[in-house]
């Protein structure tokens, strides 16, 4: 039987000792990435939308509260804890101060619903994660595209909304998934057609399309482009849309299992979401099977040496950079040189690699986006703290394989991207205790 951990803990610091290898089956919530643009989706279509599958992360429940604050009226469906219903406001209501928002990287995704709802949308620079320059100016020239006017200060941006054409087409000069899904939900309020030329198309921009379509929207999505028409006429009654499974939480638990050499299954995920974390698996002979709504990590026996070469892209079939920070805990075990680079999120090894030492890691770091490590690496314990989501669960990762205690905290970083991702792991067996403030 699959275990689903829902929990919700207010605990900032854990203990983490080592034990035996982890095994068991789990199931992993919905994604927080994917969530976030389809909650944007659902108030940029104005009409009743019921989402299943809401994980309880904390940058999803800001990303409500920050609805609600844009006068879309957000329902809680008592008999499914994990389920909302968003609803149209009234229009005409005065432009929320929407300060808070600078909390949360995705608060950039309320742009569409705002231009809907108030024909402007004024918001502050976005926050979250500290893991380099991320910046708009690809968002921007998306709004621009649409006939937007676009004004920005030190303290964050405004977009007044224009009179789009009937067809709006643009490429993108890299695959940024940001700006694909703000031009796919702009075409959503414009009711307009879409051209986009070098999309993203990972899958939390491919679940946006796939919901649409169950709205009536005309979607296909290739290499090349992804285009969108609005629906022949204009239905009112309410769709449901449900969040896909987290493959970041799955890949972190399938790290973990593979680190300190157990089987176990991980279901509630697109097993296609994984398989370049797979394939790597399977190079450094830690077998992984990937079925249709799971991963099952098997035990590895010999593991090969070979080294990895861990490539955070935006490729259509690349390595989802958000993968590397749990890859590069699972090496420091491993036998062989491994590389190690990403260029996406250019400040997350300036997080990441010095908090691994204090555990006695020896990383090289080759260039700010790029380090090597060559194992078989022995951790030792220590304090060590999460300053990021990923750095989070990639901590918590390597420190099941240190020996002694391991204490980390700063985990209120790491539910802004996952409800509880300890008790998942200690359902698989891993010997973590909370600690009370």
């Amino acid at each position: 039987m699959s275990l689903e951990v829902t929990r919700v803990t207010s605990v900032d610091t854990v203990t983490v000792r080592p034990g035996r290898p982890l095994s068991g089956t789990v199931r992993v919530d919905g994604s927080k990435n994917a969530a976030l643009p389809l909650l944007a989706a659902a108030a940029s279509l104005r009409r009743g939308v019921r989402l299943s599958r809401i994980p309880a992360s904390t940058d999803v429940s800001r990303m409500l509260t920050l609805l609600e604050r844009c006068g879309y009226r957000v329902a809680h469906p008592v008999t499914e804890p994990a389920a909302v219903v968003v609803l149209p406001g009234p229009r005409g209501r005065e432009l929320p101060v929407l300060t808070d928002a600078a909390r949360i990287r995705a608060s950039y995704y309320l742009v569409p619903p705002l231009l809907s709802a108030f024909g402007k949308a004024v918001l502050p620079w976005p926050g979250g994660c500290q893991i380099g320059d991320r910046g708009m100016e690809q968002h921007f020239k998306v709004y621009e595209a649409f006939g937007d006017t676009v004004l920005f200060d030190d303290t964050g941006y405004q977009v007044n909304a224009g009179s789009s054409a009937s067809l709006v087409a643009l490429s993108l000069p890299f695959r940024s998934r940001g700006a694909s899904i703000a031009a796919i939900l702009r075409t959503v309020v414009g009711g307009c057609r879409l051209e986009l030329g070098n999309p993203n198309l990972s899958p939390e921009t491919t679940s946006v399309l796939a919901a649409l379509r169950t709205a009536g929207w005309q979607t296909h999505a290739s290499d090349e482009n992804i285009t969108l028409a609005p629906p022949p006429d204009a239905p009112a009654s309410t769709v449901s849309w449900t969040v896909p499974g987290d493959k970041i939480e799955a890949g972190t638990l399938a790290c973990a299992i593979a680190a300190t050499g157990g089987t176990g299954r991980i279901d509630g995920v697109n097993g296609s979401d994984l398989r370049a974390l797979a394939q790597l698996l399977d190079w450094t002979g830690i077998p992984v099977t990937v079925a249709t709504d799971a991963v099952t990590v098997h035990q590895g026996q010999p593991i090969s040496g070979r080294p990895l070469r861990a490539i955070a892209s935006l490729a259509p079939d690349g390595l989802d950079a958000d993968f590397e920070p749990a890859l590069i805990a699972l090496a420091l075990g491993l036998p062989g040189t491994h590389l190690f680079a990403d260029s996406i999120n250019p400040g997350r090894h300036g997080n990441l690699l010095p908090q691994l030492a204090q555990l006695g890691a020896r990383i090289d770091e080759l260039s700010p986006t790029q380090c090597r490590v060559t194992g078989p690496q022995w951790l030792t314990g220590a304090p060590v703290k999460a300053t990021d989501i990923r750095t989070g669960s990639a901590l918590l990762v390597a420190a099941l394989t240190a020996r002694g205690t391991s204490t980390v905290t700063g985990l209120d970083q790491l539910r802004r991207g996952h409800a509880d991702l300890p008790a998942k792991l200690r359902s698989l067996g891993a010997d973590i205790t909370e600690v009370p403030r």
